[in-house]
């Protein structure tokens, strides 16, 4: 469940952004770019050029979908603030990345267990005008949108530790590329420069048997050779991938059980 609720979208496809939202989202993308620029890959940083996204007012999609169907062929689509993972996978097979049209609130600015609209487009989108990022995405959905409710499991977590919370080599040093971390100033240092969490070589097997909790930093993160990796993948027969991980059981939990942490 969720508080939040999209803003409606008129037949331009145009949000009514207030001066309030205009102001937290000036004051997310000030923040966050100023991490980025060092840490994130070459391909999202290459993306964000591309976008050109305003700082002192929210983008509208129509500007943002000029850019990704000029570059990839895909486009954003508005969505309520949170859709079913039918409607999700539809989305990715057709080309169109779901963006809940709403920003979150002054009291939630650093964290919002909710994907909203500034997590979909300034974590997201940059990714979105690579091609060889934007096939695996539409390969995962047309994969997704068949698969039966067992097999989307392990699914989730190949988008989690890929699109959401990826990290990849370059030039020997670790940048980041999923969107996940880098719309959060915490995951962004965490992530890079945390003495905690591990970071291992991107191996699918191990990647779709490990389990994740959405609402704390992330205990590992898997590490591609390069985005090209992802492309590779596209071209795996990830269903039967799939089946072996799901015969071979998943990994014990690298964190405490959600439940387990409220009785303490």
């Amino acid at each position: 469940m969720t508080k939040y609720h999209s803003n409606p979208v008129d037949k331009q496809g145009m949000v009514a952004w207030s001066k309030e939202e205009n102001a937290i989202w000036h004051d997310l993308v000030e923040r966050q770019q100023k991490l980025v620029q060092t840490r994130a890959c070459h391909e999202y940083l290459n993306g964000l050029k591309l976008l050109d996204l305003p700082i002192d007012r929210v983008p509208q999609l129509p500007e943002i979908n000029q850019v990704l169907q000029r570059e990839t062929g895909w486009q954003v689509v508005p969505v309520p603030a949170l859709i079913s993972f039918d409607r999700f996978f539809e989305l990715l097979a057709n080309k169109c990345f779901p963006v809940a049209t709403f920003l979150r609130s002054r009291e939630e600015f650093d964290y919002l267990q909710e994907p909203d609209f500034f997590h979909e487009v300034f974590g997201h989108c940059a990714m979105l005008t690579n091609p060889e990022f934007a096939h695996f995405t539409h390969t995962y959905g047309k994969l997704g949108y068949t698969a039966p409710a067992r097999q989307r499991a392990y699914l989730a977590r190949l988008y989690w530790f890929t699109v959401e919370f990826g990290l990849v080599k370059q030039n020997e040093q670790l940048k980041i590329y999923g969107g996940g971390i880098l719309s959060s100033p915490g995951e962004t240092i965490h992530a890079l420069e945390g003495n905690k969490p591990l970071r291992e070589p991107f191996t699918l097997n191990r990647v779709l048997r490990t389990p994740y909790r959405i609402d704390i930093m992330q205990p590992i993160y898997y590490v591609l050779k390069d985005i090209e990796q992802l492309y590779q993948l596209s071209h795996l027969d990830l269903i039967k991938e799939i089946d072996q991980a799901i015969e071979s059981g998943l990994f014990p939990p690298m964190f405490v059980a959600k439940e387990a942490q409220n009785v303490e």
